[in-house]
């Protein structure tokens, strides 16, 4: 399935973040999207910290602060998806992916939950990503192949139709390892979306 959406325009000065929120949920519905399973893939490549230099006051992308007070770009891209998304995944339960640190490189991915079940919403998922990824040693190469290979193996195992939110900083190094993972992905009931942090 192939979702064309055109989002909306805010002219007015007044509106809120819901009322956009509101309406991209339903331009999501008007095009076909009523349910839908989701896996989130996040990028642990040493890119990120060069990104951070120049676009997250010379801090990684992946920086978290312990206070909370402040959010990462990866936490608000996934704190955003989240709150437009879950509404159409009726279980709730969010297999999240991690890829390209020091021990999967560009071979393989691993499970955000140390017994690799699927996280319950957006918010362990974000829990999760707070409690690991200070953990990781970032490395890489870029690669997307992993992640898209293991949301195949989901969607063959569950039968159901999912969206593979790739959450990254943009760069990519194996192209056609990648560009083979998106073709392979495109015979199965998924939806491969990528989010820049």
């Amino acid at each position: 399935m192939r979702l064309m959406v055109r989002l909306p325009v805010a002219n007015e000065t007044h509106r809120t973040h819901c009322d956009v929120l509101e309406e991209l949920q339903q331009s999501l519905r008007h095009a076909g999207l009523e349910s839908s399973n989701l896996v989130v893939a996040i990028d642990y490549t040493k890119s990120n910290e060069w990104s951070g230099e120049r676009s997250f006051g010379g801090k990684c992308l992946h920086a978290i602060d312990p206070t909370g007070a402040t959010v990462n770009p990866y936490q608000s891209v996934i704190h955003i998806m989240g709150r437009t998304l879950e509404v159409f995944d009726d279980d709730k339960l969010i297999p999240a992916l991690g890829f390209g640190d020091s021990k999967t490189g560009s071979a393989s991915c691993f499970s955000l939950s140390a017994d690799g079940e699927p996280c319950h919403g957006f918010d362990e998922v974000l829990y999760r990503y707070a409690q690991v990824t200070p953990t990781l040693q970032l490395s890489g190469p870029t690669n997307f192949a992993p992640v898209i290979e293991e949301a195949i193996r989901i969607v063959e195992r569950t039968r159901q139709y999912h969206i593979l939110i790739i959450v990254a900083d943009g760069q990519v190094s194996n192209e056609k390892e990648t560009r083979d993972a998106i073709v392979a992905a495109s015979n199965y009931p998924l939806c491969t979306t990528f989010h820049f942090a």
